[in-house]
């Protein structure tokens, strides 16, 4: 490690996935002095293709699998990137239901957050980030879980996606962070440091004290030092408050974290339903909704047969009836886990716990999500749990467990939030409705932790349009 580097900068933002983009632009663009720091890589959309090995390595933390331990166990992943999850999610987007914002108003005090109050913000980020329905015929696979729905008389609906399609359907390109917000935070006058990592703030005469590690493309890493008048801290609903931890500010952090808990399953059709070129799928099942929604995966072979590895001849059948098979998902709103460091180690450690409800209702969204597919003329589903037997007929619904077992690592999440909840009680909340910490002076969070409950929908969205939000009050306020 080389010599040390000190910085001085009016507001530094540490992370820069969706919540830590938006914070950054609008405030650049409101003419202040703004520095985003990213702990992964400034790479292009085209630096590694989509869902492959090497974007696994080069974009996500962890190589693209973290867990959280417990009875049970959950495995998650999230980006590390410039651009955060925006740059290896698939972009479905949906705005936050009315009822999960009368939760938070109810439950953690948050003021002045409701659908309407919140419309001219949702519409400022799509403006920028181009949120789009296909204009095309979807995908077979997506197709048949659509018609499933309708066969057995469930909501169902196509989800828009930070996308831009080509005119006819058939093609487009995916409207990351690093297409839309970074672009445009640069334009303005915002500076970008990646491979950059910030250990701990301090306060200090006035001012924070952001110290950590920078590294070069060889991998040589010097000490680093920003002194900053205002901070926003946008690491992730994980990193974020293992930062705000190790810095000593603890109330109402890292308790609460959330997620969407996942558990896939792979369908096999008499007829070719997955080509290559095919446009991600899109189209979800809301019937149930909050309790549980279900929707389609990518279904590339590789992911088809890791999902089928417990299964004997795994492989062998992806290789002869991959274009026959897809996979689908139901996911909750189930399991609370915490976050606390550890000595030594980089990461935190994620203890995740999930109540008999909880994993009966993933359990009875199993079984929806089965009779769906096979109301789609499905000639086979195959859980991905260890051990549930494949699915050939309505007994085979019907004898599935009740409670799903989530001891096996079949549970799975790419959402993650709710680990330092905003609002005006403070007994439950990390922050107050605006995101500025709690007994701190120009301290903010800015990312999926201050989401107060899971979101039930895609909630990148809800993410954006609450950073909007909130970063507009702080500069109308002048950050008081």
């Amino acid at each position: 490690m080389s010599r040390s580097e000190a910085m001085t900068v009016g507001v530094l933002v540490i992370g820069s996935g969706p919540g830590g983009c938006v914070s950054g632009t609008m405030l650049a663009e409101a003419g202040h002095d703004v520095l985003i720091v990213e702990e992964g890589e400034h790479l292009s959309l085209d630096a590694a293709a989509h869902f492959s090995r090497d974007e696994m390595l080069r974009k996500y933390r962890n190589g693209g699998v973290s867990v959280a331990l417990g009875r049970q166990k959950l495995a998650w992943v999230e980006g590390r990137c410039v651009g955060g999850g925006s740059e290896v999610n698939r972009g479905l987007y949906r705005r936050t239901p009315e009822y999960v914002f009368e939760s938070w108003r109810k439950d953690f005090g948050v003021d002045r957050i409701d659908s309407d109050s919140m419309k001219p913000h949702f519409a400022a980020c799509e403006a920028i980030a181009r949120v789009e329905y296909i204009p095309g015929t979807p995908s077979e696979m997506s197709q048949r879980l659509q018609r499933g729905a309708q066969a057995l008389g469930w909501q169902s609906s196509e989800a828009p996606r930070l996308f831009s399609y080509d005119p006819d359907g058939k093609g487009g390109r995916r409207q990351t962070m690093s297409e839309t917000f970074v672009r445009r935070f640069l334009e303005n006058g915002g500076r970008l440091m990646a491979r950059t990592r910030i250990d701990r703030l301090r306060r200090t005469s006035g001012a924070w004290v952001a110290t950590g590690t920078a590294r070069d493309q060889t991998g040589r890493s010097q000490t680093i030092e920003i002194r900053a008048e205002r901070v926003f801290v946008a690491c992730g609903a994980v990193q974020t408050p293992a930062l705000l931890r190790r810095s000593g500010i603890r109330h109402n952090v890292g308790n609460s974290l959330r997620f969407h808990p996942m558990v896939k399953v792979v369908a096999e059709f008499d007829r070719d339903v997955n080509s290559a070129g095919d446009l991600d799928p899109i189209h979800q099942i809301k019937e149930f909704e909050p309790s549980f929604g279900m929707g389609c995966s990518i279904s590339k072979p590789p992911m088809l047969g890791v999902a089928l590895s417990d299964r004997d001849g795994a492989w062998d059948r992806v290789r002869d009836r991959a274009r026959r098979m897809g996979i689908y998902y139901v996911q909750s709103t189930g399991g609370t886990a915490t976050v606390r460091n550890l000595p030594g180690f980089a990461d935190p450690l994620v203890r995740i716990g999930f109540s008999d409800s909880d994993l009966q209702v993933i359990g009875t969204g199993l079984r929806k999500l089965c009779e769906a597919l096979r109301a789609a003329d499905a000639v086979r589903v195959m859980p991905c749990v260890a051990g549930y037997p494949d699915v050939t007929s309505r007994r085979g619904v019907d004898l599935l467990p009740a409670n799903l077992n989530a001891s096996d690592g079949s549970v799975t999440s790419v959402h993650v939030f709710s680990s330092c909840p905003m609002g005006e009680n403070e007994r439950r909340t990390a922050a107050n409705s605006f995101g500025k910490v709690h007994g701190t002076d120009g301290l903010y969070i800015a990312d999926a932790s201050l989401l107060c409950t899971p979101t039930v929908v895609n909630p990148q969205g809800t993410v954006m349009g609450v950073a909007h939000r909130n970063v507009l009050d702080a500069i109308e306020r002048r950050f008081c």
